[in-house]
């Protein structure tokens, strides 16, 4: 399997109201470092996993709507609790329509799975991984 990762980062707020994040229940700041990594069984024409310079412009496009925002105030996660994991979900689902849709070109469209991963700090993060169907 051969993979080629990318990285960006973000800074977003957010509270996750829940007796079970103790002082995180509050409205805090997280910064995280977000590693997208694409997964393919064999290598393009051009002996790549896909375009670096697509993949690192798609990562850009989806997580800009995130950038610098108050997750608790954006529509699409009223009601959500914006953890870390949930948050690597959803930015899987981003890179995963516009793999599908040709953001990454046409070698994107040959990608097996993307895994992204969200650095929380330097001593924590979360991902998810899932399959290009």
């Amino acid at each position: 399997m051969f993979a080629v990762e990318v990285r960006d980062r973000i800074m977003i707020g957010h509270s996750l109201p829940d007796p079970f994040f103790g002082p995180a229940q509050n409205m805090h700041g997280a910064t995280f470092v977000v590693d997208v990594a694409f997964f393919r069984e064999t290598m393009t024409k051009q002996n790549v996993v896909v375009d670096i310079g697509a993949a690192l412009d798609t990562l850009a496009a989806v997580l800009k709507p995130l950038k610098y925002q108050n997750l608790d105030t954006l529509p699409q996660f009223k009601g959500v609790l914006t953890t870390t994991e949930f948050l690597a979900h959803h930015i899987f689902g981003e890179m995963a329509k516009a793999a599908k849709s040709g953001a990454l070109g046409e070698d994107g469209k040959g990608l097996t799975k993307i895994r992204v991963t969200l650095h929380e700090t330097d001593l924590a993060r979360a991902w998810f991984e899932g399959p290009l169907t």
